[in-house]
């Protein structure tokens, strides 16, 4: 998820997604316009507070109270997201960052454990974090309430409530939020990873539409509406990686590749009509191009229409190709290549030896026509393939 740095936290970099600075003048404004409620129905009933109501409604005192309210609850889901991240530190995780967004925080792991006593360590640490902010934040409530200071009293009090329903609400079993978490973790004791995760994100997507009937009908609830639509994307995207992951165990970038007599490239000095005449021919969207046997870059069908049907004849490959490219080697893994195409938005990657020469291609096409065999070729439940089925002779 990209977004705008703001530093780091223990070598962690810490970004704001553009709809957080959407959402935080919405929650500021929705804080400040309940103070009332707020004051009157929860802290004084409750917990004795003594909040004199009129004090907070005076002048501009409900819109920096919301918005102090709202910095204050997405500081605490940073924290949140801090200690799902300090623990996966702990046992050699990396974290690529934690941005807060329209729906809170997220934590971007470079690799998710697959030991299930790591896994449900991680998941439950962001919520203990949450208690923990919420029993300070009570206490701090309790010192002051009384006191004759309504503002602190107030703010306390709110934050306290918060973090207990952060945490609370984290570990609903809505796959991939922490409660889905351990509960993969859990099921993971006596399956593997991979079954796991599926019953998991099944109960994800379950919880997903409960939550989105909640919100159609109670409003309706936009907000909740969102998250749930983000947790059924989240655990049916989690649950497919997953099972690729599994499917691709032991198959290589050499297994796959098209290589060889069937690897097609072109020249850049080839015209961008001859191109697009060949990508016709030949039904091929993007070639690897090569000049006096070396990898100079790639060309596809969007970078040939990018140039009007006029000029085609007199513009070259080398004018409209990429020469950013990202490569694999035979040795690399099946699922890493598909992980380097997702993440830099590109469909297929040239294929070069230990001597950085051209040796094939592999395309996502690839990928799942590969997948798809294994699948096909006696693979379990799980994902994991049976002794001696595996279609690439591993």
């Amino acid at each position: 998820m990209r977004g705008i740095r703001l530093g780091s936290i223990f070598g962690i970099p810490i970004k704001l997604d553009a709809t957080f600075l959407l959402i935080l003048p919405v929650f500021a404004y929705l804080i400040g316009s309940d103070v009332t409620t707020l004051a009157e129905e929860v802290f004084n009933p409750t917990f004795g507070a003594g909040i004199q109501a009129g004090v907070l409604t005076q002048g501009y005192t409900p819109f920096v109270l919301g918005a102090a309210a709202a910095i204050g609850l997405f500081t605490c889901v940073l924290l949140h997201e801090l200690g799902h991240s300090a623990v996966a530190m702990y046992y050699g995780y990396e974290i690529d960052s934690i941005t807060l967004w329209l729906l809170g925080g997220v934590a971007q792991f470079a690799e998710m454990p697959e030991d299930w006593k790591i896994e449900l360590q991680v998941a439950v640490a962001g919520p203990i974090v949450s208690v923990a902010l919420g029993v300070v934040g009570y206490a701090g409530f309790s010192l002051v309430a009384g006191g004759g200071q309504p503002i602190a009293t107030f703010l306390l009090g709110y934050l306290m409530l918060a973090n207990v329903m952060l945490a609370a609400f984290n570990m609903l079993p809505g796959f991939p939020m922490d409660g889905g978490r351990v509960l993969r973790a859990l099921l993971a004791r006596t399956r593997s990873h991979a079954r796991a995760t599926q019953i998991a994100a099944e109960v994800g997507k379950g919880f997903a539409l409960l939550l989105g009937l909640v919100g159609l009908f109670s409003g309706p609830n936009l907000l909740l509406v969102a998250l749930a639509f983000f947790i059924y994307i989240g655990a049916a995207g989690e649950a497919q990686q997953t099972v690729l992951k599994a499917a691709f165990q032991g198959v290589s970038v050499g297994d796959v590749m098209t290589g060889g007599a069937d690897l097609r490239t072109v020249s850049p000095a080839d015209s961008v009509a001859d191109l697009m005449g060949r990508m016709f021919r030949e039904r091929h969207t993007g070639y690897p191009v090569v000049e006096n046997g070396e990898l100079v870059g790639m060309v596809t069908l969007s970078d040939a229409q990018s140039v009007d049907e006029v000029e085609r004849d007199a513009m070259r490959v080398d004018d409209v190709m990429s020469t950013d490219v990202y490569t694999a080697t035979p040795g690399t893994d099946a699922m890493e290549a598909f992980q380097t195409m997702q993440e830099h938005g590109v469909g297929r990657l040239p294929v070069v030896d230990a001597d950085g020469k051209l040796c094939g291609i592999i395309s996502r096409t690839d990928l799942m026509t590969a997948f798809d065999i294994i699948q096909q070729s006696g693979a379990s439940p799980d994902g994991s393939m049976g002794p001696n089925l595996s279609p690439f002779g591993r």
